[in-house]
């Protein structure tokens, strides 16, 4: 296995010859010459995942290296939960799965668990990466990550770590010294990691997010549809039962409101609670436990009231909504707050705490939107500016260039 990675990399760098951004030093971000457009068959492991924070940033560099060569090969490598077959059947790519459990708040029973289920884990992720033989070994965080990418640098692959917070998960602060790169999404993770590994690239998002993100013009709504104020309930992957509950405390205000439509991704166990409430009150809405047409939904949405995770918050800013965070706080570290510290600053966002959500809060906070349209566009505006919506090419660049380079052992 090592005399073939280490072949692989010889044919690699010759195959290089000419790609001088690989020595020029530029940064994830600058100036994409010719040669770096027209870029060689990679294949990439992702591992990580869990949920669509960790997952969609994936899919989004998954996507990306395909799209520099369609016969790049893509492997997930994660514990495989329903989310994660779901959304990668869809997006058509392999999963394979590995044991590995959480550690951290579990409980001491669970983490010891969780820390016997290691030795399995790692047996099994040296067996998928011997017979898939990757070029590079891209983790996106979570526990999962861990087995995956301790075996990548036990069979001297490459790795490269992609954190999407703005303070790093306890799996990335471990892994990175395994890294060759650690990609981040805010400018101010900086500080955290080790310097000389660090690119600031943002956090990718899904190519079919871009779609006509603005307001809908196209055929397929219906006129009534444009004239309305369309509210986008997300509460992560999952959904969030704190606010599904203050949006029910909440309709009996909005009881036969004309002009006003609800999108509202519930989550499994709150959907049909949910969607009883908005036909008592005769609230139009579309509630489904989880949207698979997200760039449909953003697009509608005037107004987006959701979680902060990193994933949502660098979708909502690529893609130029106005949004009301309601961060979850039990988040590691209270991340959440802080993935939204900024653009509340900057007036590119609001935020609820979570301690202080009721019903009768988030009825005031919608209705000033449905009455202050300009205050509304102006705040998308703003939120725009911290979009970073070439993310993905950015590290995928970068990840050409690393392997171009040859960097030594971390």
């Amino acid at each position: 296995m090592i005399a073939h990675s280490k072949k692989r990399m010889k044919s690699f760098r010759l195959s290089a010859i000419g790609y001088q951004l690989s020595a020029s030093g530029q940064p994830p971000g600058a100036a994409r010459s010719d040669e770096t457009r027209v870029n060689r068959a990679l294949r990439i492991a992702f591992s990580g995942g869990g949920t669509g924070g960790h997952l969609f940033p994936g899919i989004a560099m998954a996507q990306e290296f395909v799209a520099r060569n369609c016969a790049s090969k893509i492997l997930f490598v994660s514990t495989g939960n329903a989310l994660e077959q779901a959304v990668l059947s869809r997006a058509g790519f392999e999963l394979h799965p590995i044991t590995a459990a959480g550690i951290k708040g579990r409980g001491v029973w669970n983490q010891l668990k969780a820390v016997l289920k290691i030795p399995r884990g790692m047996v099994q992720a040296l067996g998928i990466l011997k017979k898939f033989s990757p070029d590079l070994v891209l983790g996106l965080g979570s526990y999962s990550a861990g087995p995956v990418v301790v075996a990548a640098w036990l069979l001297r692959i490459p790795v490269v770590i992609h954190e999407q917070n703005i303070l790093p998960g306890i799996t990335n602060r471990i892994l990175a010294r395994f890294a060759r790169r650690i990609y981040i999404s805010f400018e101010n993770t900086r500080g955290t990691m080790n310097p000389d590994k660090v690119c600031w690239t943002g956090n990718p998002v899904r190519q079919e997010l871009f779609g006509n993100a603005g307001r809908p013009e196209d055929s397929t709504i219906q006129d009534s549809d444009r004239q309305r104020f369309t509210v986008l309930i997300i509460g992560g992957s999952q959904g969030a039962h704190r606010i599904n509950m203050a949006v029910i405390e909440a309709l009996e205000h909005f009881k036969g409101k004309k002009g006003l439509h609800f999108a509202h991704q519930t989550g499994q166990s709150d959907e049909q609670p949910i969607k009883e409430a908005y036909r008592q009150q005769a609230v139009s809405a579309t509630v489904q436990a989880f949207f698979d047409d997200m760039a449909r939904q953003y697009r509608q949405a005037d107004l987006i009231v959701c979680r902060a995770g990193a994933t949502t918050v660098a979708e909502i800013t690529a893609l130029g909504k106005a949004a009301i965070f309601i961060p979850f706080p039990h988040a590691a570290d209270n991340h959440q707050v802080l993935n939204a510290a900024d653009l509340v600053q900057a007036g590119a966002a609001e935020i609820i705490v979570e301690k202080d959500l009721s019903g009768k809060r988030l009825c005031e906070k919608i209705e000033h939107y449905i009455d202050h349209r300009e205050a509304l566009k102006d705040m998308a505006a703003r939120a725009q500016h911290f979009g970073k919506p070439q993310a993905a090419k950015d590290i995928v660049d970068d990840c050409y260039r690393l392997l171009a380079a040859g960097n030594p052992e971390p």
